[in-house]
């Protein structure tokens, strides 16, 4: 898109383009995302951003009515295998956060040098700055929905000092984070008072959200004592534990669409909301861009009465690549046995979530192939971390005994995110690029392919 098909983005306050990128407006000094409803500014006043970054880095602070730093991330990042798209992907994560910039860089092969100037280059801001926009926005989300204290607020944010958070809230919002708090929507008793409560959330998605459609797949393929999905059609709710870098937490989401699924997370460590959030996001495609694949793949005679009955299906990823990386070879019963008998049990079940799932070092005292697997994954042989080279990972995956191209083909869809799988089989044609792997899951959800 051009700087004029932008603006013209903005004049219709066309919400198909939030997150995709930002505009601020030079008199005010505030960026906003495109669907802004406030009066549109004259063009001349007007610049525009590829990342909420980059526009906090020239000066311009979050709009406090349509909050641009909640939308949802550009689907760019799930499409694109290069080192861009591969860092975005880490940095949402929150490996910055956690690794620092060369811990970022050594995951791409590159230097830290080159990580910044490229992300610098093409996002006009670097991974300190995306990493520092993502935690102002965990930090207004805990400000604004639990009466945590704004000590443990920072440091659960990711911040390394009080200080460091403080001039942050007031340079991304224009205001104190006690101000932030006293502006939070809603009234103050509907906050949790204690991080055992849980965390609230909305999970914002662009578009349509066929969630039924994602429900359906999650209930069929849960593993017992680690996932359950319960409640009526229509009003379900899918539950999972989930190891974390630094605690664990058990997580529920709602599967009616309201234009974000409704969340609460249970965190043992609050450190750990930005990568659960980024889990979550990725195991219900909250980031794709239905819009674009439903253009695409509702143009082809074949799909266009499937793209009618369910625009905006989404395709299922994962919250832990590895995990998916040994039920894809083993399936759902046998992944059951695996947990119980390597899984770590929770010190204190929560209805029928009784562990997590086994790490990939603990499976790797199994025997055959799932022993072989999980020591590749265990020793980094085989990366499935967001920013893995998906090429690289396939090539390794394949080298492995007892891998076949169909299984491997499952991992690359959901495990690292690929949007343009095709497995061996199904006849799928070019004009459905780069959109395969939606294409698949229409024939699936309409019962024309079996489920895998």
């Amino acid at each position: 898109m051009d700087e004029d098909t932008r603006y013209e983005a903005v004049r219709s306050r066309d919400a198909r383009f939030d997150g995709e990128f930002f505009f601020a407006v030079s008199t005010t000094g505030i960026y906003c995302r495109p669907s802004c409803p406030a009066v549109t500014p004259k063009r001349r006043n007007v610049r525009f951003f590829a990342t909420a970054a980059a526009a906090q880095g020239s000066g311009f602070r979050a709009c406090r009515r349509c909050r641009p730093d909640a939308v949802p991330g550009s689907a760019e990042w799930n499409t694109r295998a290069d080192v861009v798209g591969r860092a975005m992907r880490l940095i949402g994560d929150g490996v910055v956060d956690r690794e620092g910039v060369a811990g970022l860089a050594g995951r791409l092969g590159y230097s830290a040098r080159q990580v910044q100037r490229q992300l610098t280059a093409e996002l006009g801001a670097g991974p300190v700055a995306l990493a520092r926009a993502q935690r102002s926005h965990t930090a207004r989300v805990l400000l604004q929905t639990t009466e945590l204290p704004v000590t443990q607020i920072a440091f659960a944010a990711g911040f390394a000092s009080v200080r460091q958070f403080n001039d942050t809230i007031r340079t991304v919002y224009a205001t104190t984070p006690s101000e932030l708090r006293a502006a939070a929507p809603g009234p103050r008793s509907r906050r949790t008072a204690t991080p055992a409560a849980g965390v609230p959330l909305r999970l914002a998605y662009r578009g349509v959200h066929q969630s039924s459609a994602l429900f359906d797949v999650l209930a069929a393929e849960a593993v017992p004592g680690v996932e359950e999905v319960g409640g009526p059609p229509g009003r379900r709710v899918y539950r999972r534990t989930l190891r974390l870098p630094h605690g664990t937490a058990i997580v529920a989401v709602d599967e009616r669409p309201r234009g974000w699924l409704d969340a609460r997370l249970h965190l043992t460590d609050l450190r750990d909301l930005t990568t659960a959030v980024g889990r979550l996001r990725r195991l219900f495609d909250l980031d794709a861009d239905p819009y674009a694949v439903d253009e695409r793949l509702g143009a082809d005679p074949r799909l266009a009465p499937l793209v009618a009955a369910r625009p905006g299906l989404r395709s299922p990823g994962a919250v832990d690549p590895e995990e998916l990386a040994v039920r894809a070879l083993v399936g759902t019963e046998a992944a059951g046995h695996l947990v119980r008998r390597y899984g770590k049990a929770l010190d204190a079940p929560c209805g029928s979530l009784t562990h997590l799932f086994p790490e990939a070092a603990a499976l790797a005292q199994a025997d055959g192939p799932v022993g072989t697997l999980a020591a590749a994954l265990a020793d980094g042989a085989v990366p499935l971390d967001p920013g893995a080279d998906r090429d690289e990972a396939q090539a390794a995956l394949l080298a492995l005994p007892g891998m076949d191209a169909r299984t491997v083909a499952v991992i690359r869809t959901r495990a690292l995110g690929d949007p343009d799988v095709a497995p061996p089989g199904p006849d799928l044609p070019d004009s459905w690029r780069p959109w395969r792997s939606y294409a698949l899951q229409h024939l699936r959800t309409a019962g024309e392919l079996e489920y895998r």
